[in-house]
């Protein structure tokens, strides 16, 4: 868990926006940074997004519900949502534990996912799912 990033603290319920700033978001981030990472899965590798993770009760979308879209694809659990205005990757209902949301940290207000230490790599090429 990571309560700063470079020099931002990460407050206990953060704001979160796409690049446009239609899409807002609020999360609940009492413990900071849960479990921030990167995918190789083939959506993750190509938005090449760091992710941290909320229950589903943890985010809410306060502006801009009618701009995202949802994409999924092969199994179909998974849902991500990104904006259709500006095309940036907001948040997804992960496949693994569908009672989580994965948030695009870059979209976190004042925070520059570039400053993380060494961020660990899930294997989403071999999903648990899949085997």
């Amino acid at each position: 868990m990571l309560k700063q990033v470079g020099g931002v603290e990460i407050q206990p319920q953060h704001k979160a926006t796409c690049h446009c700033g239609i899409v807002v978001l609020e999360l609940d981030l009492p413990d900071g940074l849960v479990d921030p990472k990167r995918c190789n899965c083939s959506m993750c590798r190509r938005k090449g997004a760091v992710m941290a993770y909320v229950p589903l009760g943890g985010l809410r979308v306060i502006n801009g519900a009618e701009q995202l879209r949802l994409y999924q694809f092969n199994s179909g659990v998974a849902k991500h949502y990104f904006c259709s205005n500006c095309g940036i990757y907001t948040h997804h209902q992960t496949r693994s534990n569908p009672d989580i949301y994965g948030f695009n940290v870059g979209c976190l207000e004042g925070v520059n996912p570039h400053e993380l230490p060494d961020l660990p790599v899930s294997d989403g090429i071999n999903h648990e799912a899949d085997l």
